[in-house]
Order: C-alpha cells, then structure tokens, then sequence
C-alpha cells in the first residue's frame, strides 16, 4: 500500500509559502495594504492566484500568516542574571514592538484570520520566551512564576491596553511584573 506523504520540510510547499510571504512583505512596504490584491501577490512571488487560494483561502488569511511569521521573535530574551529583571526587560521590549504602528497592524491581522492557528502561534511565541526566563531563573535558584501567571498578569493587560487604549508606559510594565514576580513568592535581587 502506498500511502500519500505530506509535504516535505523545505520541500516545493515550503519554496512557495516563503516566495508569497516575501511577496507579501516586499508588497506592503512599496504600497498601501489596500491596493494589494491576490493577483499582484501571485505574480510577485511567481505563483497562480490559485496557488494562493488553495492555501491561504482570503487576502486576510495571507495577510495574517505572514504578520505570525513577521511577529515570530529572532532571539533570546535578554538575560540580565535575575529572572526578575529579565522579565521586565522581555515585557518593555514586547509592548515597544507590539504598540508600534506596525506592531498593532500585525497583532489586527493576526486578529482577524478566520483560523485561530494565527493567534495560538503568536501566544506560543511568548510561552516560549517566557519559558526560557523561567528556565534561567530554576537554573539559579530563583523563584519564577508559571507561565499562565505571566501570560495572565503581564502580557494581557500589554495587549489589552494596545488594542484599547494607549500602550502601558514603563512604570506600569514593571508594576505589572512585580505584583506577577509577588504571587510567586519572587524576591526582586540586585538590578544589575
């Protein structure tokens, strides 16, 4: 029996998502997003319009995959020696990109694809940064809370208040931490 094979990791799926997503990216910075159609998309990235239909389905889909990719971080969380520290510096830098102008039109794509994929994504992003604060700080003996707290008492009320209102200014990212890093029994060490 032959059973049929997904698509291979960097195979011919890969080549096209990645030439559409370049397309897309190269696309928004020359033109207003508005003027941007599916068409132009395909013959920019040297695909079919059914191409992208077939695996994006809407301008909107495409528009939010390529806002996961964009929102994807490019390395570590900084690491100041206290899981403290490195969590507010993590969460200064998250509401500095996510509240920028482009930042808040990546997070409404995201927001507004259909498939809910594009969100989980972008919120695994974060898991996964505050996952490696959180291993720094077990490896030298801090006190870190788990990582629903953070997600819960740091990063929501970041994109709450960039979605409805004006992004939180420094003095509430830290309150914001210390009263997290405080139900977890933190102690605050020496800021380097």
């Amino acid at each position: 029996m032959n059973a049929r094979q997904g698509p291979r990791p960097g195979g011919r799926s890969a080549r096209v998502q990645a030439s559409v997503q370049a397309a897309v990216r190269g696309l928004l910075a020359e033109m207003d997003r508005s003027e941007i159609t599916v068409p132009l998309i395909a013959t920019a990235a040297g695909v079919t319009p059914s191409t992208i239909y077939r695996r994006w389905g809407t301008l909107g889909e495409l528009f939010a995959d390529v806002a996961v990719e964009r929102l994807r971080p490019d390395s570590d969380p900084i690491d100041t020696g206290n899981g403290w520290t490195d969590l507010e510096a993590w969460a200064e830098q998250y509401a500095d990109e996510m509240s920028s102008a482009p930042g808040r039109e990546l997070i409404r794509d995201v927001l507004a694809a259909a498939d809910t994929n594009c969100a989980q994504r972008c919120c695994s992003f974060s898991r996964e940064q505050i996952a490696i604060i959180a291993e720094r700080a077990a490896v030298r003996g801090e006190t870190f809370p788990d990582l629903e707290a953070v997600l819960d008492g740091v990063v929501s009320p970041i994109v709450y208040r960039i979605l409805f209102g004006e992004a939180p200014s420094r003095e509430r990212i830290r309150d914001l931490v210390g009263r997290t890093m405080a139900v977890a029994g933190s102690h605050r060490g020496e800021r380097r």
